[in-house]
């Protein structure tokens, strides 16, 4: 179900920013943003990023994307975003709990928007904190999560 994307396939780079694409222009609504910095990553952002992507398929559909940035002791997930017609079954959930599992950092940290209550309601749910509340330059009000182990 879960697998690890080769973003630096053009193919592989084009399902990834497909699925961002269709996710992001939700929270966007969701956010009341008229100029939302993630719809404008351009497919060569993806095809060079240092980050790491797993993907999460339902049958052959990319159906949720994770892309997480490993620090010195921290774990980021720089982004996760589920396909809006996959939305609601667990794919999120999972893709949370692969991280968690799957990195061996004693902090978990990630951001999204204040206005975004399923996302919200996502991290609540693995015991992130909020850190944090913040303006972006874009007029986007954020909220930064840190989870901590034992």
């Amino acid at each position: 179900m879960i697998q690890t994307l080769d973003h630096k396939d053009q193919q592989v780079a084009q399902s990834i920013r497909s699925v961002f694409q269709a996710s992001y222009a939700i929270e966007a609504k969701l956010l009341n943003a008229t100029d939302f910095p993630p719809l404008k990553r351009a497919l060569e952002e993806y095809l060079e990023s240092r980050n790491t992507f797993y993907g999460y398929y339902l049958a052959e559909d990319l159906a949720g994307v994770v892309e997480v940035k490993v620090e010195e002791s921290n774990t980021h997930i720089q982004s996760l975003v589920v396909h809006p017609r996959f939305f609601r079954q667990g794919i999120g959930s999972a893709l949370v709990q692969f991280v968690l599992e799957n990195y061996n950092t004693k902090t978990f940290t990630v951001e999204t928007g204040l206005a975004n209550e399923p996302a919200k309601d996502l991290y609540y749910g693995f015991n992130f904190r909020k850190v944090k509340e913040y303006d972006t330059e874009f007029g986007i009000r954020k909220i930064a999560f840190l989870m901590r182990r034992g």
